[in-house]
């Protein structure tokens, strides 16, 4: 099934898209957004699609076969887009869109451990256990819980998932590493299971808390981690005015409150950089977008111009 795209006509309203202009999705996924990018700045717009996931490249260039030849396709790390534009030879770029959430597919479907619903390998990369692209994923999931400080972990869990029995959950975890290494995803939703079930004093095989499996935070935060998401992020913005020409714009789609945290704190420097804020507050979904695909409740939409 195909990732439904989130805040798709605020997007393509917010980048002021026109026929001919140059646009990069840094986040391809399905290429969903990128579709409606094509359509909209045809019939010689062309369009750079940057994804770290091998598997998502594949399916993005099925979905955008028939826009093949206005689309460059490259496997690489966003954190990367200023080498990514010179080493293509990608040109004028008019707009840039990274949407930061999750693809269902990428996750349910790719067997490295992202599903907490299935026993598989801990991984967690984005780019898979062979990626040779970028030095910001060399350990995965499994590694970090193996290597870390408790205190490194309960730091990870509480920032990153905003877990609330990080210290907790770390504590077993601690424990359980000693006796067996905790290499698999069955084995540390059993870990965060057992905190919930004695918290909460239940013997319910999945003590669901505010709508929210148990592991939902931790698995979260893990995903941060291991694919150093946040620094990335950092990154993309740091060399947006290097590669946007004047009038360019930005748009950020963040689902987690420390990711819009650095995009808005960022946008803020950006405007004492000759940058023009374009969302005084961020945009949400409609109550109608919220009803056809709830994952969409917490995006939010943030857009600069490059003056």
């Amino acid at each position: 099934m195909r990732h439904v795209p989130v805040l798709l006509n605020e997007v393509i309203e917010s980048l002021q898209l026109k026929p001919g202009m140059n646009v990069i999705d840094c986040t391809l996924g399905d290429g969903s957004h990128a579709e409606a990018i094509l359509k909209k700045t045809a019939p010689n717009g062309r369009l750079l699609g940057i994804d770290a996931d091998p598997e998502s490249l594949l399916r993005a260039k099925n979905y955008l076969y028939e826009f093949a030849n206005r689309v460059a396709f490259v496997r690489d790390n966003f954190s990367h887009i200023k080498e990514i534009v010179i080493r293509e030879q990608f040109g004028s770029v008019n707009g840039i869109l990274s949407d930061l959430g999750w693809s269902s597919p990428q996750f349910a479907e790719r067997g490295r451990g992202f599903s907490f619903l299935q026993d598989e390998p801990l991984d967690m990369r984005y780019s898979g256990a062979e990626s040779g692209i970028s030095n910001l994923e060399s350990r995965n999931a499994a590694r970090l819980i193996a290597e870390m400080s408790e205190l490194e972990l309960e730091k990870i869990f509480r920032e990153y998932g905003e877990e609330k029995l990080s210290q907790e959950i770390v504590e077993s975890i601690a424990q359980n590493r000693t006796e067996k290494p905790i290499e698999r995803t069955g084995q540390l939703v059993k870990i965060i299971l057992d905190v919930y079930k004695k918290k909460l004093r239940t013997n319910k095989d999945v003590p669901w808390v505010g709508g929210l499996h148990p592991a939902t935070k931790v698995f979260q935060a893990l995903r941060i981690a291991v694919n150093h998401e946040w620094d990335a992020i950092e990154e993309l913005l740091a060399q947006a005015n290097d590669v946007l020409v004047s009038g360019g714009r930005l748009a950020i789609i963040t689902f987690h409150s420390g990711e819009d945290r650095i995009v808005k704190h960022r946008f803020k420097q950006m405007e004492k950089e000759g940058f023009r804020l374009i969302t005084k507050k961020p945009i949400v979904c409609s109550e109608q977008e919220y009803k056809n695909n709830p994952r969409a409740r917490s995006a939010k939409l943030r857009v600069i111009q490059k003056n």
